[in-house]
């Protein structure tokens, strides 16, 4: 299945989507799903590739790109051409004009559009943002339409530009506590193709719940091309409550009590740190790389060290330099007593350990030099991309969902 992706930063979802990476084990619940691993090493396991395929990716961050394309090499030689470096608007205007931008056929397409507007850390502004699609401050002579806070409809452009079978839009929880804003964008997405996708209602869905060592919670869109769809899965994804063997969303395998053992618990800050050294000891420069803000007091941001036998905080693109302690002195409140005694000091997360609650594999490398072309990635620009990135675990859940039921939501499409 041939999958184009927007808004695709880093990588996170095209990791989850695609399968074939490295996570913990204690992240895949087996007894589920025992056909998700293919490969285990001590705490570790490789899990299955997925029937999808990242034939266009692309952003507006050059290091978004420079990561992407370090990461994706390895299985693509063609990685650099496939990752398309610009904003949405300007690609959907040159696609307009008749230029050859995206692929002519799209089976799915992911996009993560820009959350900053809808964010609770935000200004909330939302679609009346008064950024530009380039991030720079909206002028009076510029398109309302070209707003931050629009770029889903840019997607939509995509999306009626190569009618794929389903898309997939993904924001932050926010998105649904601003007045209509969810109803509002579920509507536009409806009509892409001239109404011709069915957008089942939006859900927050939370990453704990699937392995992921993270509080973070998304919403998510699923948009079926309605004249693809088979006659019963058209009716059951019509229907107010979608029957489970319909549900685009992936039922939970993490956190819930369950009689059977059905379910795991939760993985924690402690199992997804296991065998990391401490920065001064470390080679991988994403572990030896912090950010050195001094401490600021309990009541700003990020001040808080992570509780190791919970699930760590939401990882924020804006949260680069106040990132949130690994371990805090005695004198600021610090918890982890043993770790002190042993002589070891306070300092913030490691690049390398939001990676890790972002379910990203080791081999991922974050912190990369600059080249001619003046592509890189530094710290503070690597702690920006992780956090804006959707959780590659979580997002392999939703594959193997969507996978397992292709077949049962559409046609075949004919050669």
């Amino acid at each position: 299945m041939r999958l184009l992706s927007l808004f695709s930063g880093c990588g996170g979802m095209d990791i989850g989507f695609e399968g074939n990476f490295q996570c913990l084990e204690k992240s895949i619940n087996s007894n589920l799903h025992p056909d998700w691993i293919i490969n285990r090493n001590g705490a570790w396991v490789t899990v299955a590739p997925t029937v999808f395929e990242t034939v266009f990716a692309n952003d507006i961050r050059p290091d978004a790109k420079a990561a992407w394309v370090s990461y994706f090499q390895k299985s693509k030689p063609d990685a650099d051409q496939i990752y398309h470096l610009g904003s949405i608007v300007d690609l959907v205007k040159s696609a307009k004009a008749g230029q050859e931008i995206f692929p002519l056929r799209a089976d799915i397409i992911t996009g993560g559009f820009p959350c900053q507007d809808f964010s609770v850390a935000g200004k909330r502004l939302g679609l009346e943002s008064r950024k530009s699609h380039t991030g720079k401050a909206l002028k009076p002579e510029e398109p309302t339409d070209e707003n931050r806070g629009k770029l889903y409809m840019w997607m939509r452009e995509v999306i009626t530009l190569l009618e794929p079978n389903l898309f997939i839009a993904e924001n932050v929880k926010g998105l649904t506590n601003l007045e209509d804003v969810k109803e509002v964008i579920a509507h536009d997405f409806a009509q892409a193709g001239g109404s011709g996708y069915l957008v089942v209602p939006a859900k927050v869905i939370c990453a704990s719940d699937y392995g992921v060592p993270q509080s973070r919670e998304r919403v998510f869109f699923f948009g079926f091309k309605k004249s693809a769809l088979r006659t019963p899965a058209f009716q059951a994804l019509s229907e107010p409550r979608i029957p489970f063997q319909y549900d685009p969303y992936p039922a939970p395998t993490h956190g819930i009590v369950d009689s059977h053992n059905h379910f795991m618990p939760i993985v924690t800050c402690s199992d997804a740190f296991v065998d990391l050294p401490e920065p001064e000891e470390a080679a991988d420069p994403a572990q030896k790389a912090y950010s050195k803000a001094k401490y600021m007091g309990a009541h700003c941001q990020g001040q808080t060290e992570v509780k190791l036998d919970s699930v760590g905080p939401t990882i924020r693109s804006e949260h680069h330099g106040n990132i949130e302690y690994r371990r805090l002195s005695l004198e600021h409140g610090g918890k982890h007593e043993e770790e002190l005694k042993r002589g070891l000091g306070e300092r913030r997360l490691t690049v390398r350990e939001c990676a890790r609650l972002q379910t990203f594999p080791d081999d991922y490398p974050f912190i990369l030099p600059k080249t001619r072309n003046g592509a890189g990635v530094s710290s503070s620009d690597a702690y920006k991309i992780i956090g804006n990135a959707v959780p590659c675990v979580m997002a392999y859940n939703i594959a193997k969902n969507i996978e397992a039921k292709w077949n049962l939501y559409f046609k075949v499409r004919e050669a």
